[in-house]
Parts: structure tokens; C-alpha cells; sequence
């Protein structure tokens, strides 16, 4: 089948809209209208991908999965105090924030107590650390040690 057969059966698959009776699609035979959609339906199905060999689809969906490859987002960083190690490979840290009040503008401290993950116990009470946002370790803990900023006195 030829271009200009294609988009003569297209044109006429639609009624005409300027003569009511007269040219319209249903003046072609049964017959032919079956035909024409059949042969055109497997050539919008051959790209489909159940007609591909099992190796082109999952080399397909492996060049689909590009989030995968993605660098993940900068993690939280803080500073501050350890207040507790009596834990097992656990420590608590005192983590001190300057925030602004909403309706005085004046600066307040704020201080959240964050579980880190300690691995070797090598912490103690006033030391200065950095932690960093991990995934669950247990029910509080989400932070682990990463630097000995400063050893208490």
C-alpha cells in the first residue's frame, strides 16, 4: 500500500461533513473498511514490546532506570556536644540552633538532642562532633559520628 492510498483511506474513514448523504464512509463496501483497518493495525503494532525478543525489552527498561544513577541528596550535617555515651555504640548530642522568633525578631536558642550511631566508643561527655543524617538505626537513632571536632578537657 502506497503514502497517498493511506491518506485516501484515512480522509474517507471520516464522513463528510459538507454533504449529508452523498461520499461518506458508509457508501464503501463492508468488506473494504475491515481490510484497511486490519492492515493497518499491525503496522502500529510492530514496535510494540511484546513483539521484541526477552533481550531488547530488558535491555529497554535498563535504559529506563536513570534515577537509579542519580547522585543522592546532600545529607544533614550538624554540629555539637556530646551529653551522654552511657549507651553501647550510642551517644547523645546536644545540637544548639540560633533561630529567630515569628513575633519578637529576637534570636532564641533552640537545642535538639539527636541519637548518633558511635561505632568504636571512642566519644565521651563534652567532646565537640559532627553527625550525619543516616538511615534508622533503631527506633531514635538516625545520626551517626563522623569527626571528633574538639576532646573535652
Amino acid at each position: 500500500m502506497t503514502v497517498n492510498e493511506m491518506t485516501d483511506e484515512t480522509t474517507n474513514d471520516m464522513p463528510d461533513v459538507t454533504s449529508a448523504g452523498e461520499g461518506s464512509a458508509s457508501d464503501e463496501p463492508e468488506a473494504a473498511r475491515g481490510q484497511s483497518a486490519a492492515e493497518t493495525e499491525p503496522a502500529v503494532e510492530t514496535g510494540s514490546a511484546s513483539d521484541e525478543p526477552e533481550a531488547a525489552r530488558g535491555q529497554s527498561a535498563a535504559d529506563d532506570e536513570p534515577a537509579v544513577d542519580m547522585e543522592r541528596a546532600a545529607r544533614k550535617v550538624r554540629e555539637g556536644l556530646v551529653v551522654s555515651n552511657k549507651m553501647d555504640k550510642t551517644a547523645v548530642v546536644a545540637v544548639v540552633d540560633r533561630v529567630r522568633h515569628a513575633k519578637y525578631n529576637k534570636f532564641v536558642l533552640r537545642t535538639k538532642k539527636l541519637y548518633a550511631h558511635d561505632e568504636t566508643n571512642d566519644v565521651n561527655i563534652g567532646d565537640k562532633v559532627r553527625v550525619m543524617e543516616t538511615r534508622p538505626l533503631s527506633k531514635n537513632k538516625r545520626w551517626r559520628i563522623t569527626d571528633v571536632l574538639e576532646r573535652a578537657k
